[in-house]
């Protein structure tokens, strides 16, 4: 009788172990079904110190590898989605939430130097986008005082967190540049407190915002964005921009913002981050 248990239990277990590997493999092929699974090929390496053993020195070259994996495939999602969308290239701040999965791995090949104690590793990963679920993050409300305005109007952004956190206000231009609004120059302090409405500019401030229209825009109807970002705890998340007057401008025809912005953003964890954003439109007075 214990031992038709014992059968019975083994049983079991390699059941489960079938049930896993099919629901595994099944993840895999819809992936792949839907076109969103991308191949990789990436090298890690890890120095050997006098205390390390060969065995944790291979795991944290392999460690590095998958890491680069996914960074490498964080890029061609970036991409992709663009083409995809026809999108201008700053709308990817909002795909920037995309983390990446490894769904499957090959070692490709791996060898020690032991002159320079360096084990290298390379791999072939599958990766997938992970898309963090906005549920379990931080909640934002923005909206500007009027969303169709005359070029020359005044605006103003209210935004407000449900926690504590830091927030960066930018503006999307018609023709993709990006302007960090906030913080700048005069106001460097973009900490929020929870469940409290803030507006920028404050009140009385003498920075004022007016709509306006880029010099070289042709038509009647120019249609911006305002992007609002926050952060649970005070991070530098920002390449370097061109500073024009009090603002941060990052040129339309430049990828570093969203590249080097995604990757900073996917170091964290996706609760700890969310962004909003609002769409206005500037109707030329002249027309």
């Amino acid at each position: 009788m214990a031992k038709d248990r014992e059968e019975l239990k083994e049983d079991g277990s390699r059941i489960s172990l079938a049930i896993v590997f099919f629901l595994l493999a099944l993840v895999w092929l819809i992936a792949f079904a839907f076109g969103e699974l991308v191949e990789v090929e990436a090298e890690g390496e890890a120095y050997m110190s006098e205390i390390d053993t060969q065995k944790a020195v291979e795991e944290r070259a392999l460690n590095d590898a998958r890491r680069k994996a996914i960074e490498k495939a964080q890029g061609v999602f970036i991409r992709s989605h663009t083409l995809v969308s026809k999108a201008q290239l700053t709308d990817d701040l909002v795909f920037a939430t995309v983390r990446g999965r490894i769904l499957k791995e090959e070692v490709l090949s791996k060898n020690w130097n032991w002159e320079n104690r360096i084990h290298r590793v390379k791999i072939r990963a599958w990766v997938e986008p992970v898309y963090p679920e906005r549920g379990e993050t931080i909640s934002i409300k923005l909206f500007l005082s009027k969303v169709e305005l005359k070029e020359g109007e005044e605006v103003k952004i209210f935004y407000q967190t449900d926690k504590p956190c830091y927030v960066y206000i930018f503006s999307i231009a018609h023709d993709g540049s990006v302007t960090l609004l906030f913080p700048n120059s005069f106001y460097r302090d973009n900490y929020t407190e929870p469940n409290k409405v803030y507006e920028f500019p404050p009140k009385n401030s003498p920075l004022k915002l007016k709509a306006m229209l880029l010099p070289n825009f042709k038509g009647e109807v120019a249609e911006e964005r305002i992007k609002i970002i926050a952060i649970k705890k005070k991070t530098d998340i920002l390449p370097l921009g061109f500073q024009e007057g009090l603002f941060k401008v990052y040129d339309a025809s430049s990828t570093g913002l969203t590249t080097d912005l995604a990757l900073r953003l996917n170091q964290l964890e996706p609760s700890e981050w969310a962004e909003a954003q609002v769409v206005y439109k500037i109707s030329n007075n002249w027309r």
